[in-house]
């Protein structure tokens, strides 16, 4: 028994189950940080046990190599998620993604000469290369899109047969090498870049708007990979976590489908922006008819004060404006006037899935104030006043209205329900999606315009003098 407590395989075990119970932890917001904490601790134990239970004959000089490989990755990956701005997290999810799939990939790079003759183990390596590289290329478009490098969806000539006809390409090659039992390093390397180059055409004609179904549609990809690796070595704590993340990820892609009104096959083969072009692309005509109101600090002031229920809804813009904290202020100020005020957070709104929910738990937001888009479309039409701050797409009531609209059938937060709605956004220009917003020329609706965190807080001044 007490050697069964120092074996590897305890280790393992101990470490699947943080894996889980972290998992589960983080489907609640008061306890995500918990519980993040927990499966890395699992993790930490499962990487020490591998370096130091192992039953293999390593030189002294390997631990040295693994060590300062560990210290850099350490460091490096500390300082990046120390110093990163809320506005550039979905950035980073695709950026330590990416990471994870090149990890799998190179993995089977190394052990492809050493499992030949193996057509299991063969079939195992060369999925996960495949599987590895399209989620490391793919990733890594998806963060030059986000950052603003890749701004513009490219679109080739019938690139939905073009990126069809190479991933049957890559697939059918890599069945060949498996079944052939082919030794040949030359072969494998042209499946990895044959992988690489599918998955940034995968990814590069993909419109911004649709940037939360590709992150997790990419992070189930890496998932799959780890398990694949996992498989290959017969490494329990790695098939583990890499099924909990490619699993996790599936559930986490067919949310987002259905927020972003997609198909999971229209997804993997079809146009993302729908009907063959970018949100972008396809909306750039449409104008809107009617005119729009503009509102003022004072007259939102006093319009809030006199209200018994607020509804915010964050968007994008709030976080580019790092206004979190603001909006927190404000949200206490009606509160301590006995106002009742919530959050309405749509799936995607932000750049990534969770991402305003992250935004706000920084801000120590009270999570029952965090109503979901089923839960809080009911509430809006006895709602006197809807604050919209940076949010777009999401509110935009094309989605049931306009047939012909990019977005029809999307769902969408019910603002337009309310007897009151304040917009405040920088300019009159479209949202992610690149279409025009119908809530704008609303006659419930009234703009404010300006940066997000100077509205807030000049809001805050109006109602403290009141």
């Amino acid at each position: 028994m007490k050697e069964y407590l120092f074996s590897l395989e305890f280790i393992y075990l101990v470490a699947s189950m943080t894996y889980i119970l972290g998992l589960k932890m983080l489907g609640k917001p008061e306890t995500a940080r918990k519980g993040n904490l927990i499966a890395a601790a699992g993790m930490t134990i499962a990487i020490i046990g591998t370096i130091f239970l192992h039953k293999e004959v390593v030189p002294n000089y390997i631990y040295g190599l693994i060590g300062t490989a560990i210290l850099i990755g350490t460091v490096i990956g500390w300082m990046i998620a120390k110093k990163v701005a809320m506005t550039k997290m979905p950035e980073l999810v695709s950026l330590f993604n990416g990471m994870g799939g090149a990890s799998a990939a190179l993995i089977g790079l190394i052990e492809f000469e050493h499992y030949t003759g193996d057509t299991l183990s063969t079939t195992t390596i060369v999925a996960g290369i495949i599987i590895g590289s399209i989620s490391f290329s793919g990733s890594m478009i998806a963060w030059a899109k986000l950052n603003g490098t890749l701004n513009k969806p490219l679109r080739l000539p019938k690139y939905n047969v073009l990126n069809n006809l190479i991933i049957i390409g890559v697939v059918l090659f890599a069945s060949y090498i498996a079944w052939s039992g082919s030794e040949s390093q030359l072969f494998i390397y042209i499946l990895f870049f044959a992988a690489l180059g599918y998955g940034i055409l995968f990814v590069l004609p993909i419109g911004g708007a649709d940037m939360p179904v590709v992150i997790s549609l990419l992070n189930s990809f890496t998932g799959l990979a780890a398990a694949l690796g996992g498989f290959l070595y017969g490494n329990m704590v790695m098939l583990t976590g890499g099924i909990l993340v490619g699993s996790a990820g599936t559930i986490l892609t067919f949310a987002m489908c259905d927020a972003m009104n997609r198909s999971l096959v229209n997804v993997i083969f079809g146009s993302f922006g729908g009907g063959g072009d970018s949100l972008v692309e396809e909306s750039g005509s449409d104008t809107m008819k009617g005119s729009i109101k503009k509102t003022t600090i004072s007259d939102t002031a006093i319009l809030m004060n006199y209200s018994q229920r607020i509804i915010i809804v964050p968007g994008y813009g709030l976080a580019v404006a790092q206004a979190q904290h603001a909006i927190h202020e404000l949200e206490q100020l009606l509160a301590s006037r006995g106002i009742e005020v919530k959050y309405a957070i749509h799936p995607v709104a932000g750049r990534m899935p969770g991402h305003m929910n992250v935004l706000l738990a920084e801000t120590n937001v009270d999570y029952d104030k965090l109503a979901e888009m089923e839960d809080v479309n009911p509430e809006f039409q006895n709602t006197d006043v809807v604050f919209v701050v940076g949010a777009n797409d999401v509110v935009n009531p094309a989605a049931h209205n306009n047939p012909s609209s990019p977005i029809y059938g999307m769902p969408i937060l019910d603002v337009e329900n309310a007897k009151s709605i304040i917009i405040n956004k920088r300019t009159m220009n479209p949202g992610y999606a690149g279409i025009e917003n119908e809530l704008f020329y609303n006659q419930k609706a009234s703009m404010l315009f300006g940066d997000a965190k100077s509205v807030i807080q000049a809001l805050i001044s109006e109602l403290k003098g009141m």
